[in-house]
């Protein structure tokens, strides 16, 4: 993605104040040989921008007084309550320098798995974005993942998954192999179908007859 920046002549509070009454927002691109450097956005451009996925998970392209430069977002500060972005900083990219990076995970076809359509489950995604260490030329927007092959009790591992060329996951914590979905079974959905074939028989009789109705009790002699 592409968006213009333009150098911030000013700083401190009230001037970012100001900047913002007058429609822009206050940022910085830091990183890399260069000094960190202040610069404002148009802040309605900018707050389509942040909607889209891609300005949170690729390599943008911020044009500055001409000259193209390669940036990642870093951070954005929003106001409590109102629409407005308060701040918002970026980050100078080497292509011969890897990077980590934070990237989603875009699943599919889980309603075609064994597990859901044929065995009642549903499909638990537990992790929606993976953390990864690769060059920026070979940074994934995103990372598909299908589903269609779950199957009831198998849980989907980081393992399981093909990841880009040139793209390594970086996992957290102790574990190495996390959880990425899980297959859960819906309670009730292996009983229901045993309950209602043992009712039919009550329902229908033997033979498929409806059982005959029981005769209404004899009324008492009355007496003369």
């Amino acid at each position: 993605m592409k968006f213009v920046a333009f150098e911030r002549a000013k700083q401190g509070t009230g001037a970012s104040r100001r900047l913002r009454i007058s429609g822009r927002t206050p940022g910085i691109v830091y990183g890399g040989s260069a000094e960190p450097l202040a610069v404002e956005l148009d802040h309605n451009a900018l707050w389509h921008a942040i909607k889209k996925e891609a300005f949170h998970a690729s390599v943008l392209d911020m044009e500055l007084n001409g000259v193209e430069n390669k940036v990642l977002l870093r951070n954005v500060q929003m106001h409590p309550f109102k629409q407005l972005i308060l701040h918002i900083d970026f980050q100078r990219v080497d292509e011969n320098t890897k990077l980590h990076m934070k990237v989603p995970l875009h699943y599919s076809g889980d309603e075609n798995s064994p597990a859901v359509k044929t065995d009642g489950c549903i499909a638990n995604h537990v992790v929606t974005e993976i953390e990864v260490l690769c060059l920026p030329s070979d940074l994934p927007e995103f990372i598909a993942v299908d589903l269609s092959g779950l199957k009831k009790g198998v849980s989907l591992h980081l393992a399981d998954i093909t990841l880009p060329k040139g793209v390594s996951a970086v996992p957290h914590g102790g574990n190495k192999n996390p959880v990425l979905v899980s297959v859960v079974a819906i309670a009730g959905a292996a009983e229901a179908p045993a309950a209602e074939a043992a009712a039919a028989p009550a329902k229908g009789g033997k033979g498929g007859k409806a059982a005959p109705a029981a005769k209404p009790a004899a009324k008492p002699a009355a007496k003369k």
